[in-house]
């Protein structure tokens, strides 16, 4: 391992998350561990007439956790962020929201060195179809004043931003399944360019819908296992058939280390690089060969100044479809070879989260370097004859003391692909 040139560190302090496995960062942590599903049947009526009738249910009501008429006025997707804010925010050792110059407590950062970025697959897909129906059964006077900024894919990171004032900066990238990574990819180069010293990150989504799940359902993305709903999502695994759908935010708080060192805050890791890149092939495929995830796995590696050797485990975004999970597979033996580090596939036990997946994939990656443990991979029966991985399997795997690393993939419809690198804090 060398230590790369980029400068200022960039660490992370603040953890925050609203998953099916729980609603906050603990309870998800722990069902994790446990290789616990959260995949059950869908009772509701709308669900009754879809191709597939299960799903991964946020644990937790967000409207429940928020003031009602804030709720009211944020989108099933802006009220998960909201709340995984919160969580991050507090965890971060932030008791109020940041503070104008000159103005406040010391120990809150100033409003003006705090940024935002936040991404979304879809943005506000019960808003849009909801005031679509009130549109056609009820008439133009129904729609709501409120719908537009609700239904836009960057109002969980407005309303973000806007929970804790920070005006720094504000992005929202849209980037599919890819999203919530590569905004925390985003906040690790706005800190570097010296554009922040906190950037709150990650992502957020609220697709348990029956549009989405028809849609998907329709290309033949999601599992139809109904008669074993907590075995349907089941990555690498040599009889899946496709994901399932999840809900959910997951938040982190970044900063630069020397910012952290100064408050005395409390650091999981170092975030010590990213890698990006493009497929460049098919809207909804990826490219067979793999070499979008390998590019974006080797810049990862470059930029974080660390060798194949140097990583201890990979939080791979492992979906749980046929040819999805093949290329991944197929790209992390290609660049750290083959089975080399143990892998873990969360969207096992959590379902596919699509904008926020990447975010919870960087947070499950630095509780797993900091507690020094990899999740298991749940329903992992017989791996694909394909591969060559060394996944973890049904129980949770020790990982070595020291300076290895932990990398996150991601990767998202239009060819998105992104790794992020974390290793120990200096």
């Amino acid at each position: 391992m060398t230590s790369p040139a980029r400068t200022p560190a960039v660490v992370v302090t603040g953890l925050g998350a609203t998953t099916p496995l729980g609603g906050d960062t603990a309870a998800t942590w722990a069902a994790l561990l446990a290789g616990r599903s959260a995949t059950a049947a869908l009772t509701e009526e709308w669900a009754a007439g879809l191709p597939v009738r299960i799903a991964a249910r946020a644990a937790a009501e967000p409207s429940l956790l928020l003031d009602r008429v804030e709720a009211r006025r944020l989108d099933r997707a802006a009220q998960f962020c909201v709340v995984a804010l919160r969580e991050a925010w507090a965890d971060a050792g932030f008791t109020g929201p940041a503070r104008e110059p000159g103005e406040g407590e010391a120990a809150a950062p100033d409003a003006e060195r705090v940024g935002v970025v936040i991404g979304s697959g879809i943005g506000g897909l019960h808003t849009v179809t909801g005031n679509y129906d009130q549109l056609r059964e009820r008439g133009p006077r129904l729609v709501s004043p409120v719908a537009l900024p609700m239904l836009m894919a960057n109002s969980p990171a407005a309303q973000a931003s806007m929970a804790i004032g920070a005006r720094a900066a504000l992005h929202a990238p849209s980037t599919a399944c890819a999203a919530g990574a590569e905004a925390v990819a985003a906040g690790l180069d706005m800190i570097r360019l010296g554009r922040a010293d906190v950037v709150v990150v990650g992502g957020a989504d609220a697709a348990v819908h029956p549009l989405a799940i028809a849609g998907f359902a329709n290309m033949g993305a999601l599992s139809a296992r109904h008669h074993d709903p907590a075995g349907a999502s089941r990555p690498f695994d040599r009889s899946r058939d496709g994901f399932v759908m999840g809900e959910g935010a997951a938040v982190l708080v970044l900063e630069s280390a020397e910012h952290a060192r100064a408050r005395g805050a409390r650091v999981y890791c170092e975030l010590a690089g990213a890698g990006l890149s493009a497929d460049a092939h098919h809207m909804a495929r990826p490219e067979p060969g793999g070499r979008g995830m390998a590019s974006a796995l080797r810049k990862a590696l470059a930029e974080a100044g660390l060798a194949p050797a140097d990583v201890a485990h990979v939080n791979a975004h492992a979906t749980s479809t046929v040819g999805g999970d093949l290329v991944e597979g197929r790209a992390i033996s290609a660049v750290l070879g083959p089975g080399a580090a143990p892998v873990s596939a969360v969207k096992s036990m959590t379902g596919h989260l699509l904008g926020a997946a990447g975010a919870l994939g960087a947070l499950t990656s630095v509780l797993a370097l900091h507690r020094r443990v990899a999740p298991p991979t749940a329903n992992l029966d017989v791996l694909d004859e394909g591969l060559d991985l060394d996944v973890v399997g049904s129980a949770p795997r020790p990982l070595p003391a020291g300076d290895a690393a932990v990398i996150a993939n991601a990767s998202g419809f239009g060819g998105h692909n992104v790794v992020l690198a974390f290793r120990p804090a200096a």
